[in-house]
Order: C-alpha cells, then sequence, then structure tokens
C-alpha cells in the first residue's frame, strides 16, 4: 500500500477513478484510494471502487439544507479516511471556499477543455460553437475561483471537421485525461508538485506555463 491516501470525488462513470485505481494498483502513484465519494447514488463509477475493494460512500445534495451543509458533512466524512490528496473526477459540484481551503494545495481536478477556455459545463459543444482548431483537458488545482486554479498539465488534439460533443468528448477522455490525471497525482504524491502562494512549483522550479503532454518523456514520469 503507497504512503498517499487518496480520496476521489465522483458523481458520473468514474473512467478518470479507473485510471487512478489502475495507477496506484501499478505503482505509478505511491498511494492508495482510501473512499471514493459519490453525489449520486446511481454513478457506476461506484462499482469501479467496490470492485477494487474501496470503500464508497453516496452524499446526495437533496439530504442537506444547502452548499455549506453539504460540504461540511462532505469533510466530516473524508476526515474519517485522513486524506492528503482529494481528487475531483467528474464530481459535479460547486465546492464552498470553506472546503476549498481545508484542503488547499492537496486537492486537484481534471477538466475537459484547455483552461481558461471554456470553463464550466458542456466544455465540447462549447469549442465546436467556437470554431476551436485545438481542444483537450486541463489539470489544475483547486481554488476558490470555479475552474480558475493553477494549471499543472495540459494535453491538446487537433479538432476533426467532423467531430461531434461526442466524438470529441471521446477522443479528450481517451487519447489525454486518462494519461495526464494519473501522472498530475503521482506527481503530488511524491512531493514533486506543491502549489505556493497560487503558483505551479514542479521539480524545483516555477511553473510559467502548464506542462504538455506531448513533451511528456522518461524524465518527466
Amino acid at each position: 500500500m503507497g504512503s498517499a491516501r487518496i480520496a476521489v470525488l465522483i458523481s458520473g462513470r468514474g473512467r478518470n477513478l479507473q485510471a487512478l485505481i489502475d495507477a496506484c494498483a501499478d505503482g505509478r502513484i505511491d498511494g492508495h484510494i482510501g473512499v471514493v465519494v459519490s453525489s449520486r447514488a446511481d454513478a457506476l463509477g461506484l462499482a469501479r471502487a467496490q470492485a477494487a475493494g474501496i470503500d464508497t460512500a453516496v452524499l446526495s445534495p437533496r439530504d442537506h439544507a444547502d452548499r455549506a451543509a453539504y460540504d461540511a458533512a462532505l469533510g466530516a466524512l473524508l476526515d474519517r479516511y485522513a486524506p492528503n490528496i482529494v481528487a475531483l473526477a467528474g464530481f459535479m459540484r460547486i465546492l464552498t471556499p470553506a472546503f476549498v481551503g481545508r484542503y488547499r494545495g492537496r486537492m486537484l481536478n481534471i477538466h475537459p477543455s484547455l483552461l481558461p477556455r471554456h470553463p464550466g459545463l458542456d466544455t465540447h459543444r462549447r469549442a465546436l460553437l467556437a470554431g476551436d482548431t485545438e481542444h483537450g483537458a486541463t489539470v489544475h488545482f483547486v481554488t476558490e475561483q470555479l475552474d480558475g486554479g493553477p494549471r499543472i498539465i495540459q494535453g491538446k488534439l487537433t479538432v476533426r471537421p467532423e467531430d461531434t460533443p461526442d466524438s470529441l468528448a471521446e477522443r479528450v477522455m481517451h487519447d489525454i485525461e486518462l494519461k495526464i490525471y494519473p501522472q498530475a497525482v503521482a506527481w503530488l504524491a511524491r512531493d514533486e508538485l506543491r502549489m505556493i502562494d497560487d503558483r505551479v512549483w514542479f521539480r524545483g522550479r516555477w511553473l510559467d506555463a502548464p506542462l504538455a503532454l506531448d513533451a511528456l518523456d522518461e524524465t518527466f514520469k
């Protein structure tokens, strides 16, 4: 069992969750996932976690009066597992500043766009409507600003004339997200990556721009 204690928050299919499970299992991430929490009882990712022997919990927004109450309950639940990394993997909730502050510098998110372009939802349709020639995904530290935290690594691909929102989503997931998210979590678990004063520190240097997937080689892994 690796040294980093990881909690993963999901709301859906859990494909990025599965990539993290696999990376922990094969040693690419020096850590273990202690708990997977979903905001939806029907999230398919729960079955992925259970198949891997990971504790799961469902925390429904409908059972809480407001976002502050929900996030307080979520924090209390996570406290039982004392995670030093919290990974958002398709968690469809806007987190309160109090919750973000609780895990500041230890919480990552994967977003399906080339941030700062297209924060928020429906990114693939918006990229097509904007006529973007490139699209991709970004791993970033979570801050109080929605999808606005310091960017760690991005991957990009060329938008094809025949792309639809669905085809673009599938290519971004398969070709980019499933590669860059385990890598970023692995760096954080090895303490090679930090957020200091809202800047990214990586292996002894400040990043002026996010790392690029196409630049990854053995020196980055």
